[in-house]
Order: C-alpha cells, then sequence, then structure tokens
C-alpha cells in the first residue's frame, strides 16, 4: 500500500455513516486549511473559490492547496491528491455527489445567504451542510431557506490551523434534525479526530466569547496598570498555566488586523450590559495606533513585538506603550512575573500581581455569568479555553487550584459581588467536587460526560484496579483480560525502574495476571520522549562500563522478551516516541497511533545510538514491507536524526507496517488498542516466528560512505550502526539474537569516547544538542 492509500482506522459504532466525500467552499486560509484536514482523515475533497482572473478559472482553489502542502496543512504532501480544486461558477454542481457541504466564505450572511440559495437546487436532500462561521448565529443563516435546508444546517466552528487544533465547536439550530447534529458530532470525533463542544447558538460561542474577552481585559488592564509588555506576558503566562506567548504575544500571532474583524462583531451580538461591552479594543491608543501603521503582528513588520527592524536587521524587541516606539526587549523586574504557581502569584502585592488577581477576577467572574447560557456545565466552558487557546487550565480549574472558599473570602474581604457559581462551588468542594463530578451551568453537582469509546487509564484504574506500580511506571487492568503499562516518568522517559516495570509484566503474563498488555498512559503530549539520559550519566562519571552495559543489555532484553512473548503486546502510541521510547513501541506486535505521530532517533545527535533493539527493528521491519534494500532503509532512519512529523511519514519509514493503526482522535488510541488487542487473542495469538535478516551486501556501496565529510564524532556513530547492519560478515544473514549484542557493544564503546560524552552533557545543561 502506498502512503497515498493510507487512512485513518475509523472507530465504528452501529448507524455511522463516515463521511467519504465533502465540498469545501472558500479557499481562504480557513477553508483550504480544513480541506486539508478533511484529507488527511482520508475524505475526498473538492475545494472551490469564486472563479480568477486569467486562464485558469480555478487558479485561486489551486493556489490555496499548493499553500497547504507548504504550511504543512496535510500530514503528507501526497494528501494534496485528495483535494481537486474548482470554482463555484464552472463546478458547484460537485455539491450532488457530497456527503458534506462546508461552507468557509467571508463572514457576511449576504454573501453566505447567496451561495445557500444556488446550493438548495444542486445538493441531495440530506447532505450535511455547515458553516465554519466564527460568531453569525445559525438562525440568521438559515433565514429564508428551506425547512429542508435547516434542517441540514449546524456550524462547525474549525479552529486555524485546522490539522492541529482538536477544538471543533458545533452549534445547531430550532430546527437542525437530531439525526443530523448526531451524525455531525461523530464525524467530526470519530473521523476527523476533534473534540467536540456542543454550543447553544449564541454569540461567540464558547471559546472565542471567553477566550476574546479574556485577550481585551489581559491587554486594557495592563495599560492601566501602567505595565510593560515583557511584565504582562509573563505574569499572563507561566503562572497561568498560559502559552508563553502571553496576551501580547497572541494578538501578535493571530494578527492585531482582526480585532476589528472580530471585537466589533462580538461586542455588537451583545447586550449592552455585558461585561465585554467595557473592554474596546477599538477605541484604545495602542491598537489604533498599531492599526493606523500597519503593525498587525507577525505576518507584518511587527506588532506588540517584532524580531526585524526597518533595516531588515535581526533584533528582539517590543513596543514602549507610553512612547509607542520600539526598544530592545528588557529582563522582568516585577517578582510576580516569575511566580512558581497562580496561588502564590495571586497572593503578592506588587503591581504585577495586582494585575494578575484583576484580570483572574475579571474573567472568572464572566465565565461564571456566561457559563448557564453557553452549554450545560463548566467543564465545556474550561474545555474551549484549554482547546481554543491553549491553556494547560480553564477558568474553572484554576479557581479549584486556588480555592473556592478562599476566592469567596477574598471577594467578600474586598467588597466585591460573589458570582453565584462561584459561592456553590465552595459549597460543594469545588468546581470539580472530585474526579466523577462537575458542577452544572447553574451550580448542582452533576456527574461528569463520558464520551463513548474513549478509554482512560485513570478510568480503568478506578474500575478495575492496579495489578503492579512503581514510582516509574504502573500496570492497570483494562478489564476483559487486557492490562496496561503506563509510563509515570517525567514526558514518560525509560529509565531503569520502567525497564523493572517491563520485567514485572513480562512476569505477570506469563502467570496469567491478563491475556494481552498494551504499552499506553494519559500522557497528552507522549508516548515516550526517550531515555533518561541521567540513566547513563552515572555510569559515565562513575567510570563504570560494565554497569552501563548491564543497563543497557537489561532494557534489551526486555523489550526482545515483549516483541516475542506468549501475550501479544500493542502499542498505543500519541505524541512523542523519540530514541528510547521509539524502540518501546517498536517492542509491541502491533502499533495503534494518534495521526500526529513524532516518531524517530535523534541518538546520534547526543552521541549514542539506539541500542535497546532500535537499530535491529528498523531492519525487521523494512524486511517485512519487501524494501529491496533493508538494511540501507535501516541505516538511513536510524542515523538520520529525523523525527516524523506525522504518523504516515513513520509508516514512509517502515516505523510502522500495514498491520498497525492509525487513528484520527488522540483520545480515541487508548481504546482502540485495547480493542486490537482482543482481536489478535480472538484471532489465535501466536508469538512472531524468528527472522532471517540480510545483513548489507558487500557488492553494495558501503551504508557509511556517504559521511567522509562529517565530524569525527558522527563518522564514529555511523560506522558503528553500519557495523551493525553488517553483522561483520557483508551479504550473510542473521538473527536478531545475533545482532543485539552489537548494539550494546556499539553502545557501551562510544560512551566511553569523550566526544560522544561531550554530546550528553551538553544535552543535559543546554537541551540542546551539540555538534562536535
Amino acid at each position: 500500500m502506498t502512503i497515498a492509500d493510507r487512512q485513518p482506522r475509523i472507530p465504528m459504532t452501529d448507524g455511522f455513516e463516515p463521511v467519504r466525500r465533502a465540498v469545501v467552499i472558500g479557499a481562504g486560509t480557513m477553508g483550504s486549511g480544513i480541506a486539508a484536514h478533511l484529507a488527511n482523515c482520508g475524505i475526498v475533497v473538492a475545494l472551490l473559490d469564486r472563479v480568477a482572473d486569467g486562464d485558469d478559472r480555478s487558479a485561486l482553489a489551486r493556489t490555496a492547496i499548493e499553500r497547504q502542502v507548504q504550511v504543512g496543512g496535510f500530514m503528507v504532501p501526497a494528501f494534496a491528491a485528495r483535494v481537486t480544486p474548482g470554482n463555484v461558477e464552472d463546478d458547484l454542481d460537485v455539491v450532488a455527489e457530497a456527503d458534506w457541504i462546508v461552507e468557509a466564505v467571508f463572514e457576511d450572511p449576504n454573501v453566505k445567504h447567496e451561495l445557500y440559495a444556488k446550493l438548495e437546487g444542486l445538493r441531495r436532500p440530506g447532505t450535511l451542510m455547515s458553516s465554519n462561521t466564527s460568531g453569525i448565529p445559525v438562525a440568521e443563516l438559515v433565514r429564508g431557506h428551506s425547512e429542508e435546508f435547516a434542517r441540514d444546517f449546524t456550524i462547525t466552528h474549525f479552529f486555524n490551523p485546522p490539522r492541529t487544533m482538536e477544538l471543533l465547536e458545533v452549534v445547531a439550530g430550532e430546527a437542525t434534525s437530531p439525526e443530523v447534529l448526531e451524525r455531525t458530532i461523530r464525524v467530526a470525533d470519530r473521523q476527523l479526530g476533534k473534540t467536540v463542544l456542543e454550543c447553544r447558538d449564541t454569540p461567540g460561542f464558547i471559546a472565542n466569547r471567553l477566550g476574546s474577552h479574556w485577550m481585551a481585559v489581559a491587554a486594557l488592564e495592563a495599560f492601566e496598570a501602567g505595565l510593560d509588555v515583557e511584565t504582562a506576558d509573563a505574569i499572563m503566562s507561566r503562572p497561568f498555566g498560559i502559552p508563553r506567548t502571553g496576551v501580547f504575544g497572541l494578538f501578535d500571532l493571530v494578527g492585531v488586523n482582526l480585532v476589528p474583524l472580530l471585537w466589533p462583531v462580538l461586542t455588537r451580538a451583545l447586550p449592552a450590559d455585558d461585561t465585554a461591552q467595557r473592554y474596546d479594543l477599538m477605541g484604545d491608543r495602542v491598537f489604533q495606533h498599531l492599526l493606523d501603521n500597519g503593525l498587525i503582528g507577525r505576518r507584518g513588520p511587527g506588532g506588540f513585538t517584532r524580531r526585524k527592524n526597518e533595516s531588515g536587521e535581526k533584533v528582539d524587541e517590543v513596543m514602549d506603550l507610553e512612547s509607542l516606539q520600539y526598544r530592545a526587549r528588557r529582563p522582568v523586574t516585577d517578582p510576580a512575573g516569575s511566580a512558581a504557581d497562580l496561588p502564590t502569584l495571586l497572593a503578592g502585592d506588587s503591581p504585577g500581581a495586582t494585575y494578575a488577581w484583576t484580570v483572574f477576577a475579571q474573567v472568572l467572574d464572566y465565565a461564571c455569568h456566561i457559563a448557564p447560557e453557553v452549554g450545560d456545565d463548566i467543564a465545556a466552558v474550561d474545555a474551549g479555553m484549554e482547546l481554543g487557546y491553549a491553556w494547560a487550565r480553564g477558568p474553572f480549574k484554576l479557581a479549584d487550584a486556588v480555592g473556592a472558599a478562599q476566592l469567596v473570602a477574598r471577594y467578600e474581604a474586598e467588597g466585591r459581588a460573589v458570582p453565584g457559581l462561584l459561592a456553590a462551588a465552595a459549597r460543594a468542594g469545588g468546581f470539580y467536587p472530585d474526579a466523577d463530578t462537575v458542577l452544572s451551568s447553574t451550580g448542582s453537582v452533576v456527574e461528569r460526560r463520558k464520551v463513548e469509546g474513549v478509554l482512560t487509564v485513570a478510568d480503568a484504574q478506578r474500575a478495575h484496579g492496579v495489578l503492579a506500580e512503581s514510582e516509574a511506571a504502573a500496570i492497570v487492568d483494562l478489564g476483559d483480560g487486557v492490562a496496561c503499562l503506563a509510563l509515570r516518568t517525567k514526558m514518560n522517559t525509560c529509565d531503569a525502574g520502567v525497564i523493572e516495570m517491563v520485567e514485572r509484566a513480562l512476569a505477570l503474563g506469563e502467570e496469567g495476571a491478563f491475556k494481552a498488555l498494551v504499552i499506553g498512559s494519559d500522557h497528552p503530549r507522549a508516548f515516550s520522549a526517550g531515555a533518561n539520559l541521567a540513566t547513563f550519566t552515572h555510569f559515565i562519571e562513575s567510570e563504570d562500563p560494565d554497569g552501563l552495559r548491564a543497563l543497557i543489555r537489561r532494557g534489551q532484553v526486555a523489550f526482545h522478551a515483549l516483541r516475542n512473548s506468549a501475550f501479544p503486546v500493542v502499542a498505543a502510541a500519541k505524541g512523542f516516541a523519540l530514541g528510547g521510547g521509539c524502540e518501546l513501541m517498536l517492542a509491541a506486535n502491533r502499533i495503534v497511533t494518534h495521526a500526529e505521530l513524532y516518531a524517530g532517533f535523534p541518538e546520534r545527535s547526543v552521541g549514542l545510538l539506539p541500542a535497546w533493539g532500535g537499530t535491529v527493528q528498523s531492519l525487521v521491519r523494512a524486511l517485512g514491507t519487501g524494501e529491496p534494500l533493508p538494511a540501507a532503509s535501516a541505516f538511513a532512519v536510524t542515523t538520520s536524526c529525523e523525527v516524523s512529523t506525522s504518523a504516515w511519514q513513520a509508516a514512509d519509514w517502515h516505523l510502522l507496517t500495514d498491520h498497525d493503526e492509525v487513528v484520527a482522535s488522540v483520545h480515541r488510541v487508548l481504546a482502540e488498542a485495547k480493542a486490537v488487542a482482543l482481536d489478535l487473542l480472538e484471532g489465535g495469538w501466536t508469538p512472531p516466528a524468528p527472522a532471517e535478516l540480510p545483513l548489507h551486501s558487500p557488492d553494495a556501496e558501503p551504508l557509511d560512505a556517504g559521511w567522509a565529510d562529517a565530524s569525527e564524532t558522527d563518522r564514529a556513530i555511523v560506522a558503528r550502526i553500519a557495523g551493525i547492519l553488517t553483522g561483520g560478515r557483508p551479504g550473510a544473514t542473521a538473527s536478531e539474537e545475533d545482532l543485539l549484542p552489537l548494539e550494546v557493544d556499539a553502545a557501551v564503546d562510544l560512551l566511553q569516547r569523550p566526544l560522544n560524552q561531550e554530546r550528553v552533557w551538553h544535552l543535559l545543561r543546554t537541551n540542546k544538542a551539540l555538534a562536535n
């Protein structure tokens, strides 16, 4: 199967009809990004825009597809072939073949109504019809159109970029068919991998309603407090669990030019007494200066910050908010700017701490105010900020971190009106009273919603218990005879404790404690970010090569035993699977991965090579694909230091095979991995037969021939990897057991070299690779 033919596994339920063909109308940034993501998920797409000037009437859509290839909207460039460019005059009849029509044209109701009138006579009844609007109500969009059109209509509000932003807000109108709404949500969740917020038809929906308010409050209150850009962004980032852009950096990232496009539209739709009306960005002198001078942020010559001056020289400058002139970035002097956590920050008395409290209280007040209007429970509001604005915790989770009762006490001490929802949280013991409950948007304690088909280690542990555990990992019962090896280290890195738990899992499996094993966790960003280098530095410092050899060999034996155990092992991979983490993933018999998989072997950049079976397994997997030169393929992937930008690219490198599965939803990986484990058991699992591995041919060019001009350190590493893949006898075959000891010897020898040790120490000190 070629890379262009690959499609994600769709978690199926009775009656679910996946979308096979779609039409996206509007080839701007959002429309083309939506089309690219639909193509990533195996959907055939027609992308239409207005007629372009010149001979190519579909040039606007064609150029938009090319732009998505350049900016990474497609997970692999080959998926662009799934999108056909067209225009709305010559090609609109293609909607008759579509299962889903997504409108992403200019945010003008009149433009949309004109398009909808044409679509009504062309589309099939029952075809999903949605708008990507960020704020126009459903009621206004369907006004004047047929009842049938209104039944099939929803808003599907994607966030930018559609490929990587997990959030999708779905809004139904009064006339929307329940079946249409359900199918739209299922397609978004199971097929596109989105986390769906089912929003009410209110201005700004959920994420932008609160997110826009926060941005306006954080900016204007910083001006009022006389803070500089550096201090405000430092406070509005790490302590709150907000990305390091803070607020002014976020304005620059999304574009200050969006202010006149979005803020007036939102405030016009809100009642006059809504708190958001007090924060008028358009009337502020700083924002007006930026807009008047084209200082729109990163897509312009600058914004609140700039990286190049008028002469084109690289700089790191910020705007002085008094003089409105650029100056060099300064260190943050307010102690609040370095506060380690939110409670500490809010308890301070510096100008920065006062600013933090002002913003936090305003945002929490507003969140409490809008919650009954926008959703059924407060978890939806938190999810909007976490997924739409990349907050680590939404406002209600932040409030719980401070303490609802403590917040009520401070409100009362300051004479501030206590929101009813905050008072209810204080009485209930928090907005999230325990692991299973949450406050409704009216203040009652209700059960947390669970999404059908989503499995977490935490839920399984509460339901079925733990078979064994340590600080490094736990073996959790997933039910149905399946266990999960769940790493607990920072970024799930592999160390001696993890190896010990792999050994424990092997023993429990042999004892019959479970029938199949899944390797996975609830970590949102990492399957395993690699080996913990500190595990090795102890042996370097103590000059103990024997201890180093024993540790490397122990991990190698454990991973090899997993792959050849009497029970099936399935890796549930998402996020980073690097170095030793990639080797742990390859130790599984099957891999179920999220489509956004960042896998590879960066060991050379830190003076190492894959020594827990990675070099050998790369050869095994290349052999299984029919690769004509499997040793050359294994050499390329283990020496390049490249990390895949998607699961599909990892498959192209043979880190995944046709037997492995890719899932669009990051939240469904663990459940699908369990399902694959059960399928393997039902099929009568037998361990893999030993393979004879073809070594590099003596008649071919040496594997490391292209490295003659590399550094001495790199040449030493690639020569040892080449030596493993020749097995000391070019052209012959070898077993895994023959080659694995060569990995250990090479790793230990390399770590005795001072230049290689320098790379290890440099990474630990600076978190950057050393090219020595």
